[in-house]
């Protein structure tokens, strides 16, 4: 069993009610804004059956977060963990796959705050890209000069998008018919599974806690209390929130691309259908900020460990504005922005390509916790069940895992290169100094060279 070093004693200031409103921020989001539709439309009734798979995974998926996080506070998150564990080409996987497969979900979250705004305006749909587009300017200037929204901000939006929720399953709740539930898998168990795996977007972000166990003043206490009511909440919300969406809206629920607003203009078509609109662009403005400001100092602190060009590492340090990884970030999204428009913008291959990147992330995260738990405790089972699910999942988003793979390639090339590097001065200097050395011997000397090579960069350990 391996277990983390020198754990970070917490000195923070959360408590039970903020950690808890931060992770119901974290796992709440735009993707009350599109799946319930998006997932209909993949599985229809069934999608309900999908809701209540994604709920039963995040059981112990959280629970094992919370688990290690309150544990083991560290700030590296998932991937420090599974630095600890696997070693550092996984953790480069997983670092890669961060900054290169959930990046996809970017241009996502600026097309439905498009969506919205068209809808709710009156505006030509062919209006929705240059939209997005605007709505993903602010936020990358906003963070290449340094500006961060604060998280009371962030909690604020989110609790209007919940109390916009509460209102539209109020206000629809009436127009339910049971007909609508008859033909329950028009699309059979392979609907269901794409549904399964597009709900994953809306579960995501159990891992926070890894990376702010240390602002806890009892991570012990506040952070299993924290994650069992957002559970509750979350998975309540979207529960309530598909079978309304299924039973008001019917085989229609999985036609336009906002729900949220078709469901709001059958309770109140002209007041409620604003407010709808209003607030998914305000919150898709407040994640894009959020989103942009993690993933440029991911990239910059990559740079640093050298799994990208040292050159992105500018503004790595705590305080610094990472522009060079804002950069590289921004490339990475209009390259999937671009795929977007030539597919007439079409979501769910994007919001796939962001959900098995999450799932690769969460089935490496549970191995590890595996290997930091304590064999046989409530939390290595929790690890030890929800790397089971994960490996299912993994299985059920086969068809959207190529990018995963290649990135998870891509890490292992690196650290092939990185060895290589490694080797050579020890072999040029036995081939310099003229010495006729037996086979067993010169391997000897290359692993001799090869640790004095990573002796400087102890501050590393692990990064192969």
């Amino acid at each position: 069993m391996t277990s983390p070093s020198a754990a970070v004693r917490p000195h923070g200031t959360l408590g039970v009610v903020q950690g808890t409103a931060l992770y119901i921020a974290s796992v709440l989001g735009t993707g009350l804004l599109v799946l319930p539709g998006l997932a209909a439309e993949a599985a229809g009734p069934a999608s309900i059956v999908a809701v209540l798979a994604v709920i039963g995974l995040s059981i112990p998926l959280a629970g094992t977060f919370a688990v290690i996080a309150a544990r083991y506070p560290d700030p590296g998150g998932v991937a420090s963990y599974v630095r600890r564990a696997l070693g550092g080409t996984a953790a480069r996987m997983t670092g890669y796959w961060f900054m290169f497969g959930v990046c996809a979900g970017a241009p996502v979250v600026a097309v439905l705050g498009g969506e919205y705004v068209v809808a709710v305006a009156g505006i030509d749909r062919a209006m929705v890209p240059v939209i997005a587009g605007a709505i993903l300017v602010p936020p990358f200037a906003a963070n290449a000069f340094g500006v961060r929204v604060a998280g009371w901000v962030q909690f604020v939006l989110t609790a209007l998008l919940l109390a916009v929720v509460v209102g539209v399953v109020s206000l629809a709740a009436p127009a339910v018919e049971p007909q609508n539930f008859e033909l329950f898998l028009p699309n059979g168990w392979a609907g269901v599974g794409t549904a399964i795996s597009l709900f994953v977007w809306a579960f995501a972000g159990w891992e926070v806690g890894t990376h702010i166990s240390g602002e806890f003043r009892n991570p012990r206490r506040a952070i299993p209390i924290g994650t069992a009511i957002a559970l509750v909440v979350t998975g309540l919300c979207y529960l309530v929130l598909q079978i309304v969406t299924v039973g008001a809206l019917g085989v229609a629920a999985g036609d336009g691309a906002v729900p949220l607003l078709e469901l709001a203009r059958l309770g109140s078509p002209g007041l409620g259908a604003a407010a709808v609109g209003i607030i998914a662009g305000i919150v898709a403005l407040g994640v894009m900020n959020a989103y942009l400001a993690a993933f440029a100092k991911l990239a910059a602190s990559l740079a640093v460990n050298r799994d990208l060009p040292r050159w992105f590492s500018a503004g790595a340090e705590a305080g610094g504005v990472p522009r060079r990884a804002l950069a590289l970030i921004g490339a990475v999204v209009l390259v999937y922005f671009s795929l977007m428009l030539l597919s007439g913008l079409e979501l769910t291959p994007f919001i796939l390509v962001h959900t098995s990147s999450m799932v690769a992330i969460y089935a490496v995260g549970m191995v590890a916790a595996v290997r930091l738990l304590r064999r046989g405790t409530a939390g290595w089972w929790m690890a030890v069940i929800a790397a089971v699910l994960c490996a299912g999942m993994l299985v059920l988003a086969i068809g959207s895992l190529l990018p995963a793979v290649v990135l998870a390639f891509a890490a292992v090339i690196v650290t092939v290169v990185r060895r290589l590097r490694r080797a050579r001065p020890a072999h040029a200097q036995d081939a310099g100094a003229g010495v006729r050395t037996a086979p067993h011997a010169l391997v000897g000397a290359g692993r001799t060279s090869a640790l004095e090579a990573r002796a400087p960069r102890a501050d590393v350990t692990g990064a192969d």
